[in-house]
């Protein structure tokens, strides 16, 4: 059956959380194939528009954020901006990446809801949720844990176990808690609205399993699972204070579920990029939208959002979810937790200039239909062996002889041989055979074709040895650098989609001041006679095995000891420490002190009275962080005056090795007054 042609192309890649820095796990997953992709249709002349962004409203968010004793804003806006920095980087060529903490996706993601809520699209139901009696707090999914059900993992997530990567629900973990604090989660009833999934099982199996059994069988075969196990309506809403709130009557105190909310982010990092014309891309059956996505993400994907797209109306359907499997560093499960990753930002400060060598890698390596193994071992050889000895040691021959013999011309060739005519026969059946494997995703088949060209070029020089044939026969040295020079010239068309950097460098010393288009590939001649070439350099260069094995090192490293952590005062007696009253109190007030920088006039709720405390650590905190928040104080402390306020008692801060100062706050619903002893 003959493929449908689209006048456009909008491809989108998973919103990253923002609560972390990129690893090489998400880069072969999801945004170095969905960057190649793009990249060819580019040179294509397709119409593109590559959407990407953080997802800022995520519960590993807030789980952060506690950690650190800082606000969720804090996280999102260190990590968005980081993670976009790396990307550009590394050359991932978003249109557009923006953030679901914008305003224009708060106002998109609420009227989204709303058009279901309005048009009945939504079940309104009462059930019972997990909450934690200790700290009086609703608990997400992501907030308990317990033991995974099917590996038997003890610190599996409500909603996914990390160790086997099974999607759960909070019900089935055994011995379930609290992560927040470890006690025994309760059920409590709490209102809530629900997508009916169920309702569009039997669309979904006839759009997924009738009409698009080209999909991956990988995807595929999920989606069918999924099916086959029964649809549940599944809640759009959740009991937390940080994200886009629930815009009907009812709503307060709730938010958009992250699932919900985060593929909306897709459609509003659209608006903002085109304000006025992103219908074209959302709701013109011309548009052709593929989303590239981790396996993590399939059911999300494929199920969940094109539901919401059905039942919303008005917005065209996916026509493929090209996912990938996971990807293992030095054959272990990559774990944030414990630092076992390479992470994208350190790379790019570590090995600069070698952009190119991870991409060549992780698509080399990519788990497109199996989970795969990154090893440094192999990025040494995958450099040295084959971008250093096939790709950089053909183009560095073919213009170091150039050169040599034509003072840096490209000279005119000759008439062909037999075996000159074979090999430039060859070509257009390799690069039709690229195209394929980029149009079916099929990255790895891809780069490995691309790479052949440079193969061929390395070989032709080996069989007619021009450096021999320059001492009886320079018309025939003429044809066959000429000839070279022309792979040289496709291999930037070719290579253009998998390593940016490079090809812009070999564009140089070729002296081509514009890319070429990737109908060129085909072409014969790319390069006149006579055309001026550049002086040569060396594409790559040989990573040795110091490198390496510092890389290596520096995953097994321990974390370094804290030299310069403050010294132990004297030792003091129980009887001293009995002397202090240490408090749980809740902040009622905050506000700056006048004409100071530092200082926070604080009026807290210690459980025995009200009082003020004077705090200098307004440079760490602002009000507004401040009210509400439960914190620990020496509550008998002798009253002193702090330019003209009377201060009752001092905050317990903990100094960092910066000298930077953060809170020591006690879990929540802790009640104030409560004695630390």
């Amino acid at each position: 059956m003959k493929q449908k042609e689209f006048k456009r192309y909008l491809v989108t890649s998973a919103l990253p959380y923002a609560n972390g820095p990129i690893h090489i796990g998400h880069l072969a997953g999801v945004y170095i194939p969905a960057d190649i992709y793009v990249r060819y249709l580019r040179l294509a002349g397709r119409d593109v528009c590559f959407v990407g962004g953080s997802d800022e409203h995520g519960v590993p968010i807030t789980i952060r954020a506690r950690q650190q004793g800082v606000t969720p804003q804090d996280i999102v806006d260190k990590y968005h901006f980081q993670i976009k920095e790396s990307f550009q980087r590394l050359g991932i060529s978003f249109d557009v990446y923006s953030r679901t903490s914008s305003s224009i996706h708060h106002k998109t993601a609420s009227a989204f809801f709303k058009k279901l809520y309005d048009s009945g699209k939504l079940l309104e139901k009462e059930t019972e949720q997990f909450y934690d009696p200790e700290t009086s707090t609703f608990l997400a999914d992501r907030y308990i844990v317990g033991t995974c059900p099917r590996c038997s993992y003890n610190d599996a997530y409500g909603d996914q176990c990390e160790k086997c990567g099974s999607t759960l629900s909070p019900d089935e973990l055994i011995n379930p808690r609290s992560s927040i604090s470890g006690s025994i989660p309760e059920k409590k009833m709490t209102k809530h609205w629900y997508l009916p999934l169920d309702e569009y099982e039997p669309w979904l199996r006839e759009w997924i399993l009738e009409d698009h059994k080209e999909w991956k069988p990988n995807v595929y075969g999920q989606c069918k699972s999924w099916l086959d196990n029964g649809l549940q309506p599944r809640a759009v809403s959740r009991d937390l204070d940080w994200g886009v709130p629930v815009p009907v009557e009812g709503g307060q105190g709730k938010v958009l579920y992250v699932w919900f909310d985060a593929p909306i982010g897709y459609i509003s990092n659209t608006i903002e990029l085109f304000p006025d014309t992103w219908e074209t891309w959302w709701k013109d059956k011309d548009t052709k939208m593929v989303h590239f996505i981790g396996k993590d993400n399939i059911v999300f994907h494929c199920i969940v959002f094109p539901s919401m797209l059905k039942a919303h109306g008005g917005y065209i359907l996916p026509e493929n979810v090209p996912a990938n499997e996971f990807l293992n560093l030095e054959g272990e499960k990559i774990s944030t937790s414990r630092n076992w990753a390479v992470w994208l930002h350190q790379y790019l400060d570590e090995l600069p200039g070698k952009e190119d060598v991870l991409r060549y890698t992780l698509c080399s390596t990519m788990p497109e239909t199996k989970d795969n193994d990154f090893t440094w071992k192999d990025f040494q050889a995958r450099n040295n062996n084959e971008l250093v000895a096939i790709l950089g040691n053909f183009v560095n021959r073919a213009v170091v002889l150039t050169h040599k013999y034509f003072n840096g011309l490209v000279p005119t060739a000759g008439t062909p041989t037999a075996y000159d005519q074979e090999v430039m026969q060859s070509v257009p059946g390799m690069a039709s055979a690229l195209e394929d494997y980029l149009e079916h995703y099929r990255f790895r088949e891809a780069l490995k074709e691309a790479m052949n060209l440079a193969r061929l070029g390395n070989k032709y020089l080996a069989d007619t040895e021009p450096w021999k044939v320059a001492k009886t026969d320079m018309e025939r040295v003429a044809t066959i650098l000429n000839f070279s020079l022309q792979l040289c010239a496709r291999l930037t068309v070719a290579l253009d989609p998998f390593l940016p950097f490079t090809t812009a460098k070999l564009r140089n010393i070729l002296n081509m001041p514009q890319a070429l288009p990737w109908q060129d590939l085909s072409r014969e001649t790319l390069l006149p006679g006579g055309h001026r070439l550049n002086q040569p350099f060396l594409l790559f260069d040989k990573i040795d095995n110091a490198t390496i094995e510092t890389q290596v090192a520096k995953l097994k490293k321990p974390e370094p000891v804290k030299k310069d952590v403050a010294p132990a005062l004297p030792e003091c007696t129980y009887a001293d420490f009995e002397k202090m009253d240490i408090r749980v109190a809740t902040v009622l007030q905050a506000e700056r002190v006048p004409k100071t920088e530092k200082l926070l006039k604080l009026t807290i709720d210690t459980g025995l009275d009200q009082r003020v405390i004077v705090s200098g650590i307004a440079e760490y905190y602002r009000p507004e962080d401040m009210t509400g928040r439960q914190i620990c104080i020496l509550a008998n402390l002798l009253p002193r005056k702090i330019r003209g306020v009377e201060s009752q008692g001092m905050i317990l801060m903990a100094k960092e090795q910066d000298g930077s100062m953060r809170l020591v706050s006690p879990l929540e619903g802790i009640g104030n007054g409560a004695v630390i002893g």
